[in-house]
This record gives C-alpha cells, sequence and structure tokens, in this order.
C-alpha cells in the first residue's frame, strides 16, 4: 500500500456532534481532542512522515467569548500533554499561524516552548495550524522574500522551492487532505501545499473518526491516479 508522506486534517464537526447529543459545544471540541491524541500517534505510526491538523483559524475568533475561551485552554493543556508523549515517539511539533493577538501570551509561550523541547526529534512531524489563513500565509511569505531582495539577502528569480521556504513551516506538499464532516471545501487551509493533495471527505464528525475510517481512507488514496498534470503513457 503506498503511504502518503504528508496527510492533513480539517477537524470538522466537534460542535455539531456535541449539539446533537445535547451537549455544549465546548465539549465536543474536548472528544475532538481525545480523538486526536491517539488517532495522530496511529497515522504516525503508519509510515506519515509529516501530519497537518487544522486546529484554529484567525476566523474561529469570531465565535463567543465562552467558545474561544475554552478553545483556548483545550490547546494550551493539550500541546503539554503533546510534548510529553511525542518525546517519547521521537515526534516533531511545529505550529502554523500568526503568533501575536488575539493568541492569547501563554498559549504563544508554551507554543515556543514545545517547538523548542521537540525540535531535535526525527521520525516525524506534527504541524499543528493555530491562528492560521492560508492566505495570509502566502502574504506573509511574499511579504519577506521582497524585503530580502530589497536588502540584497536574496535575488530574483524566486523558485517555488525557495518560496516554500517562506511559509511558516518549510514542508512538504500535502499527498491526502481529509476534512471531516461532508464539508467539501477547503476554508483557506495550506492553499500553497494543497495545490495537489488528494481531497477525502468523509461524512462522520471528527470526534467519531476513528483509525478505522483513516484506513478507509488509505485504501481509497491507493485508488486515486496521481498524474500531477501528466498522461500516463500506455
Amino acid at each position: 500500500m503506498k503511504i502518503p508522506k504528508h496527510v492533513a486534517f480539517i477537524l470538522d464537526g466537534n460542535g455539531r456532534w456535541a449539539q446533537e447529543r445535547g451537549l455544549s459545544r465546548s465539549k465536543g471540541h474536548e472528544e475532538g481532542y481525545k480523538n486526536l491524541r491517539s488517532l495522530s500517534k496511529y497515522i504516525l505510526s503508519k509510515g506519515v512522515e509529516v501530519f497537518s491538523v487544522y486546529a484554529f483559524s484567525t476566523e474561529n475568533f469570531g465565535r463567543s467569548k465562552q467558545e474561544v475561551d475554552a478553545l483556548m485552554n483545550l490547546i494550551l493543556v493539550g500541546v503539554k500533554k503533546y510534548a510529553q508523549e511525542f518525546a517519547k515517539e521521537n515526534i516533531k511539533i511545529v505550529f502554523s499561524g500568526i503568533r501575536n493577538y488575539p493568541l492569547p501570551k501563554d498559549v504563544i509561550d508554551v507554543m515556543n516552548e514545545v517547538e523548542d523541547q521537540t525540535k531535535e526529534n526525527s521520525r516525524g512531524i506534527f504541524n499543528i495550524c493555530l491562528n492560521y489563513d492560508g492566505q495570509q500565509e502566502i502574504l506573509d511569505a511574499s511579504n519577506k522574500i521582497v524585503e530580502d531582495v530589497n536588502n540584497g539577502i536574496l535575488k530574483l528569480p524566486v523558485t517555488k522551492e525557495i518560496f516554500n521556504k517562506y511559509l511558516y513551516q518549510e514542508l512538504p506538499p500535502i499527498d491526502l487532505l481529509i476534512r471531516t464532516s461532508a464539508e467539501n471545501r477547503l476554508s483557506g487551509f495550506m492553499l500553497w501545499q494543497a495545490s495537489y493533495a488528494e481531497f477525502y471527505f468523509p461524512k462522520t464528525y471528527f470526534p467519531d473518526f476513528k483509525e478505522k475510517d483513516f484506513d478507509m481512507a488509505l485504501e481509497e488514496y491507493n485508488k486515486r491516479d496521481r498524474r500531477f498534470g501528466k498522461i500516463k503513457e500506455n
């Protein structure tokens, strides 16, 4: 079986999962976090080298203060636990996104701390997209490139390989992108990296997306004919 090098997840449906059970949306996020802890280890154990997740977008700050505060607290506690567990698994944790207000300072501090703690780990990469927007990532990279060209640090022309180095994290292209809850859109997630990704949109809400569901996604991925714009000769 072909194993994708880079798998990305849009963790969708946590709030609806909870509401359909008469629970608070925050409870749904808690269940989603619990599921992600076990699922991330399983995915990386399959031979996937990079696992990216859309944990919180810049637009998510527009939700209710109660839900945002609950999510920030969950991220604060969760990231620390990830660092402890992934240290044993030799997994590096990195973050993609904008590291300033409105992200709380204690969350930013933990992000920096965890990246430093796991920077020497080499078995795989867990990329958490937090306060993230794909268009903003491209704009930020472009502005850095202009600055470096003006300062004589970088010479034109800029290649795709050079541009990739200016993104929040230098990662390989996404091979398989999964969005749970049957929503069929990217919502600004890793637009540059997903240019030739295979998309998979299961109807399952994320808290119910288990290891067997990921295996089904892998089976579907192996059925895809990835030509990258080319035509296979007979």
